[in-house]
């Protein structure tokens, strides 16, 4: 399976993996690339000197292209972006801001420039500054999330411009990617359905909570912060929640989530840890290698969209007939 996406990133399938800040690591950004799709690290809140290691551990461990998320609420954002130019990463997704004022240095280096977005005013703002493609991440997602379903911002944005979009959220095998090319994509992008494979680094103790989610295990904590977060439902999710409704401050919310997301990922700790995860947890149930992942993907979604043809071939024919 290959699309226009394919041969702008120099990958197999249009196959993404999220930039999660301290679960994408350098080792599974090179399993997904290894496989065939892009792998991504998540630079998250990492010093300039930290994302250099990981880029440079990376690209021992594959030679295939891959990409670095930079997030721009990071203090550390404008040290992140110059060690991604002069490593000359293959490609860089954004979020949480606007890249147009990197573009320039980016593409002098060859990097392709991918922002995520969550509305369709936004998608339009990052074609005009430069973006080579874009991510419609829609609510489901894990982590930060905006205001609009995938089903119905995927579309919308692939309508208002002329770059290849990649589908985000909601999205964990075949028949989620034969639904986003459907839409109107050229790829799709998966988080959490990446957390549970085996070269996943996060402690197992994520991966086993992930495990157990159900299709209304997740809930959407600091929306008054203008930060909504979707996580699995747990006693800091609950605190959170309280404290949201009983009128807590911006500073208050964001003290009680400093350090949280670390302490689940790296420390196991899912009951006061952050514990980030789309909606499509629910419908996880085994953690596979990353290679069986992306290539079973593939094939459901070829027998997907070939079912579908024969379908309408069929109906085709039965109106003919019919019209004799």
């Amino acid at each position: 399976m290959r699309t226009a996406l394919c041969d702008l990133l120099g990958i197999d399938y249009p196959v993404l993996q999220g930039g999660m800040a301290w679960v994408a690591t350098a080792e599974l950004a090179a399993a997904v690339s290894n496989a065939g799709g892009l792998g991504i690290i998540g630079a998250g809140n990492m010093t300039g000197e930290l994302i250099t290691a990981e880029i440079r551990k990376c690209r021992a461990l594959t030679d295939r292209p891959f990409g670095v998320n930079v997030y721009y609420l990071s203090p550390f954002v404008e040290e992140v972006m110059a060690a991604v130019i002069a490593e000359r990463v293959p490609v860089v997704t954004t979020g949480a801001g606007n890249p147009g004022k990197h573009i320039e240095r980016l593409h002098a280096g060859g990097t392709k420039v991918i922002p995520v977005v969550a509305s369709v005013a936004l998608a339009k703002r990052l074609e005009r500054v430069g973006a080579d493609a874009l991510i419609a991440e829609g609510m489901e997602c894990g982590g930060h999330i905006g205001e609009i379903t995938t089903m119905a911002l995927v579309p919308q944005v692939v309508a208002a411009v002329d770059i290849p979009v990649i589908a985000a959220g909601g999205i964990a095998d075949g028949r989620g990617l034969a639904a986003a090319l459907a839409l109107g994509a050229q790829g799709v992008q998966m988080g959490t359905r990446f957390v549970l494979s085996e070269e996943c680094t996060v402690h197992p103790r994520y991966k086993e909570a992930l495990l157990k989610a159900r299709d209304r295990s997740t809930v959407v904590t600091g929306a008054s912060t203008g930060h909504p977060v979707r996580v699995l439902e747990n006693k800091l999710a609950r605190e959170f929640l309280e404290r949201e409704r009983a009128g807590a401050s911006r500073e208050e919310l964001e003290k009680l989530g400093t350090g949280k997301l670390r302490a689940a990922v790296r420390d196991g700790d899912v009951e006061y840890g952050s514990v980030m995860s789309g909606q499509i947890a629910g419908y996880i149930a085994k953690v596979l290698p990353v290679r069986d992942i992306i290539a079973t993907m593939v094939q459901e979604a070829d027998a997907v969209l070939a079912e579908l043809a024969r379908r309408a071939a069929s109906n085709a024919r039965d109106v003919h007939i019919l019209e004799v």
